[in-house]
This record gives structure tokens, C-alpha cells and sequence, in this order.
């Protein structure tokens, strides 16, 4: 971004051009350039020539044609000047030259110049040559007689077309006007002539003509058509070595080319079968790119050269080469290339203010080096007089404190032997009043820390001089600061906040000045730039970019790039900008490993801050797997790693899959090596093939597998180890089951694999060893008798041979239960509930086999005797029947965990693996009594409001005989830290027990234990108190509708339920007071219904003294005026009416219906009950509480009191609330037994808290929600 900003004050104006100014010291450049914004009238301009003449040949009056055009302020004047002299009259308008009509063609070949002048200077054209020449014609020709060849011989048709300073293009064509096929054999030389290599019959023809075509003089001139045949050959000479048609007669040739021109070398060769044409420059075969081979439009089959514009590189020896099967030949071009003059640096046309000094410099190259001269106003610089300010050297004419005189245009040309050039050069020097070009009021803005140029451009011939200074302080170039600049303008380097200020450019001796104002900023900062993050692939990074900007430079810019390229952020994107500038890049692939840059940028400045993702993934797999050194009971593996993937790997995994004979094989993990090993030798097992893989491992993660290695086999082995483990499980009797730990298959080393079995009773050593073989476990021994020691031994073996010498184990054959019991069973009392058993141990032979050990078998036959009410006490089921093992050879053990006051049998038996012998004989016990448990429940009420009630069951462990209840009930005093002891009561053996002279204020802990003669239970703790006398409520809530009334009110704290209910009556109307349904307090809530809409009642709750008022919603009834309509006279007529009418249409109907029976009164009972239903229900829709049942209609009063019970059943479950304006919010959690009775009123005692309700039959809303 630029230093600075700047901007118009005050206005949205912008005068200021984007132009190229320059203006250096008088040492350098001195011209000046008039910028596009001075305001300039009448500047004068030197003719400047906008169409040069031509050279070209006029072959009639009407060719004569040389263009001269130009610009200048005032218009200039034309004049000609041919061979030297002055040609014809001055021209004003247009300087172009044409011929009279009357005047001779001969008379305007010449050499022209062109001059335009006008007051500031003379400007002259390039020198142009005009060739004046007649019309070509062909002389008259004789008809050429028919030419005879044979097959196989060369020719030429010659065309010589009339000559003329421009050369025609030939055509030949035959008498249709088709032109004659041209190809390798056939060809038309530079000159005109055809050419043939070869003649073949088919070329006889009596049209070849030659069409020579005057592009410029619009004729074409066909030459007398040739005829010639050719006749087929029986010559033995069928080939010949070529030979050059063209150029013909020496081997090599010379040719001078001017430098930009077109060289066309030709070699046209003859010769059978055709030549072919190859063509060398300086040795080398000729380049395809440095010239083209053509024939007018066409190629040429080689037999052209032509290289378009000709520079002098392309100076020296060319070859042509024509080859056939016979030979070739050659022909040396020898090319000079020289160069008219050409400019290299040339003079522009400038504006110059006086005093300076002027370098004109002029260069032209050519060959041979042309010579430059200097003309001014077209008149020789020699022929003028000598000036000491005008300095000429070679190539530059330098002008010293030039003048207005020196206003001229002037001429640099260069010549040579091949031509001349000229270039025109307008030099004026003009004197132009200053200006000042920058906008007035700019305002600039930048960053602090900055450089800022307040720009004061000016222009003025001489150049204006400006002085700046600080508005209010003085001169600018007093603070260190601050710097003019040569072009006037005002830096200012380091920027801060009390540079900010107004500052004025003034031009010096003129009135003109402009002021511009300086507005810094804070600079924009990055403040937590980009880290360098290693993220894993598939994880998001964030990128932090955090900054801060001047507060009123407002919506700066985060771009983001990574690696140099610009980063496009959407929500929805691979990456997110966030408005702190923090980039998230989602799910990171390898590819967005590189450098992201995030750079903050405001319209006056940026910063830029760097930082890196590197995503690291799990390694690459490992490749190039190979085996070598392999032996037959190793290999060496050797592998190449892959690519880390940006975490450095840790170790390498090898797995080998080893195939059994069986053709099953799975990979397994064998070894672990360190990352900086990359080959390790395997040792294998015999007779097994092999796989290899290796896999990488990172911080990431396991890399794949590699690809599998080759296989590798290893030769068959003995056996190297026997199996383990070996041991009898014998089960039976006279059996002996020899049983031992499979080797692995890896391990048979080789085919034919088996296990030999050899065993032997131990107490003869001197018997020989049985054997058997067999392929797998277990091997049986029979006939062995019962628990005898035998020695064993397993070896395995395979085709090669057995492995080695197995070791001897010891093993039995089956066991049998034991025969006898233990005798001297005892039994010690060590506590109530543990006892010590003891006994004497069997004897060795009775065992039958290994004796593992004891079974003591423990009963209890339930408690010593019944509870005093005659019920029996129970006992956990589990404890009835035990069995304690004791292992080996003990012959004591601790029985615990017995049950208080209970009886208990146990018996001793011993145990093997084939399982128990006999029991000894039963020994009996009891254990004594214990504390009894914690009784079973605890529940109370209250009679009154000194009372409390309590019931409880009996524990469920007595553990002995109870003998009463130990009852305590401690007052809970508020700001104690412990309740204090009230009185301690013995209680004879029931279940339920009344505590008076109670403080209704007060609560109060209860503690009740069981009690029997080895002392107390644990206590059942309730906290309670007594509940007090009920009372309708106090404060009532009421949110009224247009037809009934929510009344909300809020129970009293340990009361209770008191019933009462709600009369109302209409203030306006008077009358009987009307009575709610029953209502318990306990209800919290009840709604009144059947109220008329916007009516104001009177409400009471009785018994009590509570009145309140209260207005339904809606709009209030009026009374119908007074009339004849609403007399009950009128209203009687009507009704007889109607009747009478009914009566006529009944009496109809049943008549049309032919005999039908149909009672008339029954129709019209029904009908008549069936509107009144329909009217009551449409008209009122709820029933108030009073309503009363008629007997005609007792399906009214059921539906309504079924209804209501129905929805009754709830009541014990409804959460009341209330909302803050008193209106009821309720919720159902459950639903009540239908035939529990007593409804919602009949819930039992069950807390202090909450005593039964009174008993009522709700039939309103209230009913359904139950009390609270």
C-alpha cells in the first residue's frame, strides 16, 4: 500500500490526473513536458510530417502520385524539391503531388524531398525516387514448333517475359487456364523458366504458356504456347547422375543481400530418378526456423532457400545438395550481407524552457558505417552561421542557454552507399506562467511510523520554486523531520500523532498556494500472530491472527494465504475466517501442510504476520520388502521406509504368517525393532512357510502393512522339545487317563507327527515300558486297578525320528469314594454365634485316593421355641442347610455366623475327586439368645392435639423370647443442638401404644426397641407431632370466568381437614343464598360453576364470617323491554299452535304409512323429553351445585354424578399449584382404586402431617382434584 492516503476535504472532488512529469537538472535532461492538467491556450506547434512519400514506378500519368501530409499550429506549407531544385508551387492545404494532365510521364522521374514549414521550423520527408516507364508489351512472336523428347531427359521452357523495373510473377498454365502441376521433377526457376529433371510421356502437351503478370501495371502478357512430346525410351541408360540446371555451369556462386531484405537462393537440379535437395549453412544442416523453403505460395520441394528479413548474422557459406542413386552434386552460395543505414538512437521532439541546455543525440548503423549529418529548418548546420552556444559532436549536437530564437526543427541524417535516412526533431522553447496542479484542502492519512508525501505539483516554464510550512507554525524544513523534495513535494518520515496538522505550499513570487491537512492514526498491529501447529489429519486447526486498529479506521481486512496464494474463507468451507481474524482450517490433509500468512490490512496500512500447519498422519507403509541370507533355519529381512508423514517414526512392527501343512496361516505380530534398523535376521522353525510384512509406527499411529515378501520354506527336523504339562485325570475305577499340553504345529517340524506314549506301575522299577503312539491327547490305560502310581512319560516324534529323551512323571490310575466315616465328632462353644468342630481323621486306605479333604454338612432346625403370642419366629431359608469345606488334611474348623436361639445338626464326611464317603454320626447344638432386631414398622396419628398414636409389628430376628418394648420421646427444642429427654416407658408385648400430655407446639423423636432377656434392640427413630383443630380458610383466591369461579386458598400447617362450604348470591337480584357442594380444606382448591357471565356476586364461606365480592366475565345480560311477545298469554297461543300443527302432520304421516302401528303419544313424550335435554344442556352447558334432580329426568342426575365421579378417582394424586394470580395449575400423577371407599376423602391415617379427611361425595371440579 501507498505511505499515505489523501482525499479532497470537504467535497467529494478529485482534480488530480495520474500523469509522468519529469523535469531533471540542467546536467541532465532538460525538456519539459506540458501535463495534461495545465490550463494552456495557443501553444504553438512545429510541423510534424504524418505521411511520407513513397518510391514506386509510374507506368501512366495517373501513377504519378507522391503523398505529403502534416500537422502544425499554424498550418503549414508544403514545397517540393527534385534532383536539388524547386519543384513546382508552394501547396498550402495538402502537400500531396500529382501529375498535370497535359504534362509529359518522362518529365517526373526524379529524386524528391518534401518540406513543411510553418513560423516555428522547416520539417523534410525521406528522400523518394520515382521511375517513369511505359506499359510492357510482348513483341510479336513466331509459333514455336513441336519439341521431341525421350523418356527420361531433361529441359527447359524458357518464358522471357519483356523486361521492366518490376519484376512480374510467372504462371504457367495450359490453353484452360489450369496451371501446370509443379512437384520435386517439375519447377519454376527465379527467372521464369520451367524446369524439368526428368520428361516422362505424360508431359507431352502442345499448351505450355507462360503468363507473365505486371502487378503494377495491371497487365499479364501470355507468351506463344510451347508444344513438345515425349516418346518412350528403349535406351539401356535408365538413372543419370544429377546435374545443377540452375545455377548452371560453376560449382559455386556469389550474392549480396542488404540487412532486412528477402535472400532467395535456388538449386534445380536434373537428373534420374529425381534428386532429392538438402541444403547446409556454414557445414550444419540448414535450421527449420531460420528460413522457409517457398514457391510463391507454395512449397518448392526444397529446391529454394529463403530467408526473410536478413540480418547480418546471417552472413557466409550455403550449400545445395542434390542426391539420387547414382550421386549427387554440389553448389557453393558465398552470401554478403551489408546493411543500408538504420537508427539505433534518434533525437524526440521536446518542449524546453529558456536557459537550458539541449543534448540532441542522434546514432545510425549500416555497412558499410554511414556518415550523420545535421540540417536545421532542412538548411545544412555547415551552411548556417557559427553560434558558441551550438556544440557538435559525433552523433550529438548539444545547445547551451537556449533561447526562443533556437525554436527550429532539426534534421539528423545518416548515408551510406546503399541510401539515406532522415529523422525530424522539433526543439521549442516556450515560456509558460506557473500553476500549481495538486488539488487544494487534500486531505492525508496515515499510519504512525510511517513516511507520508504531501504532494504541491507545479508547472511553469521556467519551473516554478515552492516553499511549505506548518500552518500556525512556520517553516516545514525547520523540523528534522520533514524534507522538500527537487519535485516539490513535502516527506515526512516517522509519522506520529502530533504531526497531525494543517500545512501550506506556496509558490515563491506568486500569489498561488494550496493548503493540504495531516490526519495520523494508530498503526494496525498483529498481536498474536500465527504459531507454527502440527495437527493430526482429519483434526481441524486454528490458526490465531488477533490485531488491533485505530478505532476509526473501520472494516479492516484479513486476508489469508498460504504459500504465497491468496485463501478464500466461507463458513461452510475448507477454511473459516472468524471476526478476530483466526482461520480454521477443517479436517487437514497432507496437502494443507505449508505456510500460512495472515495479512490485516485497512485503507492506510497493513501487517502481516506468519505461521505453519505441518499435518502428520501415520506413517507410509514400508517397501521394497526383501529376503537374503537365507538359510535353513534363518532368514534376513531387509525393507525401506516410507515416508513419516511428518512424524518422526519410533519403531518398525514385523509380522509373520507362517502356513501349515493344513493350508491355514493368519498374520502375527513377531518382533519390534528400533527406527534406525532397517534389516534383521528371523530365525524360523523347520518345516514351515513363510510370509513377511513390515509395518511403521508414529505418535500418529500404525502404519499399512507392507506388501507381502516372497515366500520362504524351511526343510522337515526331528522334534526339539516334548509337550509339557503331562498329568492323569483319571476319572474311573481301574482306568488310567494320561493327559499332557499340545505341542503348537510350528513345532512338529515335519510330516508323520505323533506323540509316544510309555508308562509303568512305579514300584517296580525292573518292569519294562509299555508304549503306544498317538497324534493327540488324552491316551487311556485300563486294567490298572484302583489309585495306583504310575510312571509316565510322552516324547514326540515325526518321520525324521523322535525328539528328545522325555522326563518321567509320576500319575495315578481312577479313584473310588472313600469308605469310612470320622469318628470323635465334638462341637466347642467359642461365642453365640461360632463354634469350634473337631473330629478324627480316616484311615490312608479308606480314602481310595487322594483325600482332598472335610465336609462339614450344617442344618438348623429352626429357634429353641415360639414367641409368646404363639407365632413361630422366623428365619432366613438360606441358613437352614451349609456346607463348610475343609481342605487337606485339617481336622478342626471354626463354624460361624449362626443364628441366634436356634437349634442346629451337623455331620463330618470325607472327600475325593470321585466325591463324598459315609457321614459320621449327627451331633446336635443350640446357640443361646441375642439383642433382637429393629422392629419391623412404625406408624402413628393423632387423636387430638395432645396425642399421638403409635403402631409397629414385631422384629422380624427376635433372637429369643420378647419380653417388651423400651419407648422414648424426646421434645425437639428450636436453638438446641440435642432434643431433650422427656420420659422413658416400659411397654408389655403389643403393638400399638398412646402418648399424652403432648405440647400441640412442639415436635417430637420417637424411639422404640424390642426388648428380650439379652437386652435391647436397635432403636426405629420417627419424628412427628400432634396435628391441631381444623378451620375454614381465611384468605381466599379467586379468578373468575364468564360462567364460573376458581377459588384457591392455602391449607394450615399441621391442621386438620376441616369441611365447610361456599354460598353466593347475585348482588343485584337478591334472593335465596345458593350452597356449594361439601369442601375440604385440605382441598386447597375449588371451582364454583353455573354462574351467569358478567354478574357481580356476594361470596360467603360458612360456617364462618368471610365475605367477599366478586364480577364474572363476559357481557352482562339485559333484560328484554316489556310486550305483547314476552306476555304468557302470547307465548301460549303459540305453543297450542305449534302443537296443534305437530298434531296434523303426525296424523299424516301415519296415514300415508297404510296400516303401520305407530303410538302418536309415545312420539311425542320422547320428542318432547329429548328437547328438553337438548335445550337445558345447549342452554346452560354445567350444572351449578344446587341443581336438582327431577324425577322425569333421572339420566340427567346420573350422567352428571357418574361424570364427576369418574374423574373423582384421580383426587389422591393431584399436584395443586397455584400461579401467582391465584388461578389453579393441576397435575394427574396417578390413579385412585375406584372402589376404595371414601373416595378422595378416605385416605388414612398415616402422618401427624396428614390426618384422614372428613368423609364427602364431591360432585364439582373440586372433587376431581382431591384435596391436596
Amino acid at each position: 500500500m501507498p505511505p499515505a492516503q489523501r482525499q479532497p476535504a470537504g467535497r467529494d472532488r478529485t482534480h488530480l490526473h495520474l500523469l509522468i512529469f519529469f523535469l531533471s537538472v540542467l546536467q541532465t535532461r532538460g525538456y519539459i513536458q506540458i501535463p495534461p492538467d495545465y490550463t494552456y491556450s495557443n501553444l504553438k506547434e512545429a510541423p510534424t510530417i504524418t505521411t511520407q512519400p513513397k518510391s514506386h514506378t509510374a507506368f501512366s500519368l495517373d501513377d504519378v502520385s507522391l503523398a505529403c501530409e502534416a500537422t502544425g499550429k499554424p498550418t503549414p506549407s508544403f514545397r517540393w524539391v527534385k534532383d536539388g531544385k524547386q519543384f513546382g508551387e508552394v501547396l498550402l492545404e495538402s502537400g500531396n503531388l500529382t501529375a498535370g494532365p497535359d504534362d509529359e510521364l518522362k518529365s517526373y522521374q526524379g529524386s524528391y524531398r518534401c518540406y513543411v514549414a510553418n513560423e516555428l521550423g522547416t520539417a523534410v520527408s525521406d528522400l523518394v525516387h520515382l521511375i517513369t516507364e511505359s506499359i510492357p508489351t510482348l513483341a510479336r512472336e513466331k509459333k514455336q514448333e513441336r519439341r521431341l523428347f525421350e523418356e527420361g531427359a531433361s529441359t527447359v521452357l524458357y518464358c522471357n517475359p519483356p523486361r521492366s523495373s518490376v519484376a512480374p510473377k510467372i504462371h504457367w498454365m495450359d490453353k484452360q487456364l489450369t496451371h501446370i502441376p509443379l512437384s520435386e521433377r517439375v519447377t519454376i526457376s527465379l527467372d521464369g523458366n520451367l524446369y524439368f529433371a526428368n520428361l516422362i510421356v505424360n508431359d507431352s502437351r502442345e499448351d505450355f504458356t507462360c503468363n507473365a503478370h505486371y502487378t503494377t501495371a495491371s497487365v499479364i502478357l501470355p507468351k506463344e504456347p510451347i508444344a513438345i512430346a515425349v516418346t518412350a525410351s528403349n535406351s539401356v541408360v535408365k538413372s543419370r547422375r544429377p546435374q545443377l540446371l540452375q545455377p548452371a555451369g560453376t560449382q559455386s556462386s556469389s550474392y549480396l543481400v542488404l540487412r532486412g531484405q528477402t535472400l532467395t537462393l535456388e538449386c534445380i537440379p536434373e537428373g534420374l530418378p529425381t534428386p532429392e535437395v538438402q541444403w547446409e549453412w556454414m557445414g550444419s544442416p540448414v535450421s527449420p526456423g531460420h528460413v522457409r523453403k517457398l514457391q510463391y505460395g507454395r512449397l518448392q520441394y526444397g529446391r529454394w532457400l529463403q530467408i526473410e528479413s536478413v540480418l547480418e548474422t546471417d552472413d557466409g557459406d550455403y550449400v545445395c545438395i542434390a542426391t539420387n542413386n547414382q550421386g549427387s552434386v554440389r553448389h557453393l552460395y558465398t552470401v554478403t550481407v551489408e546493411a543500408a543505414p538504420y537508427w539505433t538512437k534518434w533525437p524526440e521532439d521536446q518542449l524546453y524552457a529558456p536557459g537550458e541546455t539541449v543534448r540532441l543525440q542522434c546514432q545510425a548503423d549500416g555497412i558499410p558505417t554511414p556518415n550523420v549529418t545535421w540540417s536545421i529548418n532542412g538548411v545544412p548546420i555547415t551552411e548556417t552561421d557559427v553560434d558558441p552556444r551550438r556544440r557538435l559532436t559525433p552523433g550529438t549536437l548539444t545547445l547551451i542557454n537556449v533561447q526562443y530564437s533556437d525554436t527550429a526543427v532539426y534534421q539528423c541524417m545518416a548515408t551510406n552507399k546503399h541510401g539515406n535516412i532522415l529523422v525530424n526533431t522539433h526543439i521549442h522553447v516556450v515560456e509558460l506562467p506557473p500553476q500549481i496542479l495538486t488539488a487544494d484542502g487534500l486531505v492525508y492519512s496515515a499510519s504512525a511510523g510511517k513516511t507520508v508525501l504531501l504532494e504541491c505539483r507545479t508547472f511553469g516554464s521556467p519551473l516554478p520554486k515552492v516553499d511549505w510550512e506548518i500552518v500556525d507554525t512556520g517553516p516545514a524544513h525547520a523540523n528534522a523531520k520533514m524534507s522538500q523534495m527537487t519535485d516539490g513535494r513535502l516527506q515526512i518520515s516517522n509519522v506520529s500523532k502530533e504531526d497531525s496538522n494543517m500545512y501550506r505550499c506556496s509558490v515563491t513570487h506568486s500569489n498561488r498556494s494550496i493548503s493540504a491537512e495531516l490526519k495520523v492514526f494508530n498503526r494496525t498491529k498483529i498481536v498474536d500472530p500465527p504459531q507454527d501447529l502440527h495437527v493430526v489429519r482429519g483434526n481441524d486447526a486454528v490458526l490465531q491472527c488477533k490485531y488491533t486498529v485505530d478505532h476509526k479506521l473501520k472494516d479492516p481486512t484479513v486476508q489469508w494465504k498460504k504459500d504465497g496464494h491468496k485463501i478464500t474463507t466461507s463458513p461452510d468451507d475448507k477454511y473459516a475466517g472468524y471476526l478476530d481474524g483466526s482461520l480454521k482450517v477443517t479436517n487437514v490433509q497432507m496437502k494443507d501442510t505449508g505456510t500460512y500468512s495472515c495479512e490485516i490490512s485497512t485503507k492506510l496500512d497493513s501487517d502481516s504476520a506468519a505461521g505453519s500447519i505441518t499435518v502428520q498422519d501415520k506413517p507410509a507403509s514400508p517397501h521394497s520388502l526383501e529376503l537374503s541370507e537365507q538359510m535353513d533355519r534363518s532368514v534376513t529381512l531387509s525393507w525401506t521406509p516410507g515416508a513419516d508423514n511428518n512424524s518422526p517414526v519410533s519403531e518398525y512392527v514385523l509380522e509373520m504368517k507362517e502356513q501349515d501343512p493344513a493350508g491355514s496361516s493368519r498374520w502375527e505380530k513377531f518382533k519390534t525393532v528400533p527406527h534406525d534398523i532397517k534389516h534383521l535376521e528371523v530365525h524360523l522353525e523347520p518345516y514351515s512357510t513363510y510370509h513377511f510384512r513390515v509395518s511403521a509406527v508414529n505418535a500418529i499411529g500404525h502404519s499399512e502393512p507392507s506388501p507381502p515378501s516372497d515366500s520362504y520354506s524351511t526343510p522337515a527336523a526331528k522334534p526339539e522339545m516334548n509337550p509339557e504339562n503331562v498329568r492323569t485325570v483319571s476319572t474311573d475305577p481301574n482306568s488310567m487317563v494320561i493327559t499332557w499340553k499340545e505341542l503348537e504345529r510350528q513345532h512338529f517340524n515335519g510330516p508323520g507327527f505323533k506323540y509316544k506314549i510309555y508308562w509303568r506301575q512305579s514300584s517296580d522299577r525292573d518292569l519294562h515300558w509299555k508304549e503306544s503312539s498317538v497324534s493327540n491327547p488324552p491316551f487311556i490305560v485300563n486294567d490298572t486297578g484302583t489309585f495306583i502310581p504310575f510312571e509316565i512319560k510322552i516324547q514326540a516324534a515325526n518321520d525324521l525320528g523322535g525328539g528328545p529323551e522325555p522326563v518321567a512323571k509320576i500319575g495315578y490310575s481312577g479313584e473310588d469314594v472313600p469308605l469310612e466315616a470320622p469318628s470323635q465328632v465334638s462341637v466347642t462353644e467359642l461365642n453365640k454365634t461360632a463354634v469350634m468342630v473337631r473330629w478324627s481323621p480316616v484311615s490312608t486306605e479308606s480314602v481310595r485316593g487322594l483325600l482332598l479333604g472335610y465336609k462339614i454338612h450344617l442344618r438348623r432346625k429352626g429357634p429353641r421355641t415360639h414367641s409368646r403370642r404363639g407365632r413361630a419366629i422366623r428365619s432366613p431359608a438360606a441358613d437352614k442347610n451349609r456346607v463348610i469345606e475343609v481342605s487337606g488334611h485339617q481336622l478342626e474348623e471354626v463354624v460361624s455366623d449362626l443364628q441366634f436361639y436356634s437349634n442346629y445338626t451337623l455331620t463330618v464326611a470325607p472327600y475325593n475327586s470321585r466325591g463324598e464317603g459315609p457321614h459320621s454320626k449327627a451331633y446336635h447344638f443350640s446357640t443361646p439368645e441375642g439383642a433382637p432386631g429393629p422392629i419391623s414398622s412404625l406408624t402413628f396419628e393423632s387423636p387430638s392435639e395432645t396425642e399421638v398414636t403409635l403402631h409397629w409389628e414385631a422384629p422380624h430376628n427376635p433372637n429369643g423370647e420378647i419380653t417388651g418394648y423400651l419407648l422414648q420421646h424426646l421434645e425437639i427444642v428450636p436453638g438446641s443442638s440435642s432434643p431433650r429427654l422427656v420420659e422413658t416407658i416400659d411397654v408389655p408385648a403389643v403393638t400399638e401404644y398412646t402418648v399424652k400430655n403432648l405440647d400441640p407446639q412442639s415436635h417430637y423423636l420417637f424411639y422404640l426397641r424390642a426388648r428380650n432377656t439379652a437386652g435391647d434392640g436397635e432403636p426405629v427413630i420417627r419424628q412427628g407431632a400432634t396435628l391441631l383443630d381444623g378451620e375454614p380458610p381465611s384468605v381466599i383466591n379467586m379468578t373468575a370466568g364468564e360462567t364460573s369461579v376458581n377459588l384457591s386458598w392455602v391449607p394450615g400447617d399441621r391442621h386438620r381437614n376441616f369441611a365447610f362450604r361456599f354460598r353466593y348470591i347475585q348482588k343485584s337480584n337478591g334472593g335465596p343464598w345458593e350452597e356449594s357442594e361439601q369442601v375440604n380444606s385440605t382441598q386447597a382448591f375449588y371451582q364454583l360453576q353455573g354462574l351467569d357471565p358478567g354478574v357481580w356476586y356476594l361470596l360467603q364461606i360458612w360456617p364462618g364470617n368471610t365475605s367477599l365480592a366478586f364480577k364474572t366475565n363476559g357481557p352482562e345480560l339485559q333484560e328484554l323491554p316489556s310486550s305483547f311477545a314476552t306476555q304468557g298469554w302470547f307465548i301460549g297461543l303459540i305453543s297450542a299452535m305449534i302443537l296443534l300443527m305437530l298434531v296434523l302432520l303426525i296424523l299424516c304421516y301415519i296415514k300415508k304409512s297404510k296400516g303401520g302401528k305407530y303410538s302418536v303419544k309415545d312420539k311425542e313424550e320422547g320428542q318432547v323429553d329429548a328437547g328438553a335435554r337438548t335445550m337445558k344442556e345447549d342452554a346452560f352447558g354445567e350444572y351449578s351445585d344446587n341443581e336438582k334432580c327431577s324425577v322425569s329426568q333421572p339420566s340427567v342426575c346420573e350422567s352428571k354424578r357418574s361424570s364427576s365421579d369418574s374423574l373423582a378417582d384421580y383426587g389422591d394424586s393431584v399436584d395443586i399449584q397455584f400461579n401467582e394470580d391465584g388461578s389453579f395449575i393441576g397435575q394427574y400423577s396417578g390413579r385412585r382404586d375406584p372402589h376404595t371407599h371414601g373416595g378422595h376423602d378416605s385416605s388414612g391415617a398415616t402422618s401427624p402431617n396428614m390426618p384422614p379427611p372428613s368423609i364427602s361425595f364431591p360432585t364439582s371440579v373440586t372433587g376431581i382434584l382431591g384435596p391436596n
